[in-house]
């Protein structure tokens, strides 16, 4: 329950810091403050600060009133949010738009991620995705056979295809793996995000398996350049990998 608590409060800071009720230069409140205002334990308070501190959000400073230094704001992949709860979750409106989805066989690629034999269909997907109405992501996804039909069956506009699984056809995503490059935009990117032919886009490819270690989705996920920052934060303990919006 304290785990959860913390988060929350770093949660809400996110959005004060985001809406300028907290701005950049600012202080925040202290401790004590916090505390009573949230009806919470100091300790759960200082975890909460401290994420934010760790994200950069705030000055990291000991013993001192902290100070707000940016809107920056991070999700973490670990968490295996959608797209769409991330960005919803960090104050953002998210959009998305099914551009094309098409049967076909699995490449080698595709067939060795999602664990099927060479060959096999799957439901190759298109997708344009938004923030606050301006495309920041071009999303291709290679969806396995066996949830092919679910993903047809969404409309154009659906907010999430991995919430839709989930709440349609039980189907959750529990694992996920990610890999992380930098690629030059092609020509239907370029289109697609309003850029240049050659601009920069950063790429993330994962694979979501269920939690019995079913893949469920192999995809291909570029962003425009500024749009979306990738961070990994270290600990002997464990190495969330994390994005925010942004361009720093």
């Amino acid at each position: 329950m304290g785990t959860v608590r913390y988060l929350e409060i770093a949660a809400a800071l996110r959005v004060a810091i985001a809406s300028g009720e907290l701005p950049v230069g600012g202080q925040l409140p202290s401790e004590s403050d916090l505390a009573a205002r949230w009806s919470a334990s100091r300790g759960t308070v200082r975890q909460a600060v401290a994420t934010l501190a760790a994200e950069g959000l705030i000055g990291s400073r000991q013993g001192a009133r902290r100070i707000v230094l940016r809107h920056e704001r991070r999700h973490s992949f670990g968490e295996l949010n959608s797209f769409a709860q991330w960005a919803e979750g960090v104050g953002h409106e998210a959009g998305s738009r099914f551009l094309s989805r098409v049967r076909r066989p699995a490449t080698t690629e595709e067939a060795d991620r999602l664990h099927l034999a060479p060959g096999t269909g799957i439901l190759a997907v298109l997708r344009l995705r938004l923030l606050d109405g301006e495309p920041v992501m071009v999303e291709r996804t290679a969806y396995a056979d066996w949830v092919a039909a679910a993903v047809e069956a969404m409309p154009e506009d659906c907010r999430s295809v991995m919430d839709a699984l989930a709440e349609g056809s039980g189907v959750v995503a529990h694992y996920g793996e990610h890999l992380i490059d930098a690629l030059a935009a092609g020509s239907e990117d370029a289109r697609l995000l309003g850029i240049r032919r050659g601009s920069p886009l950063l790429r993330q490819r994962h694979v979501s398996a269920t939690a019995a270690a079913r893949p469920i989705e192999w995809s291909d996920d570029r962003y425009r350049a500024g749009s979306v920052t990738f961070s990994v934060s270290n600990s002997a303990v464990a190495t969330p990998l994390e994005r925010r919006p942004g361009g720093h």
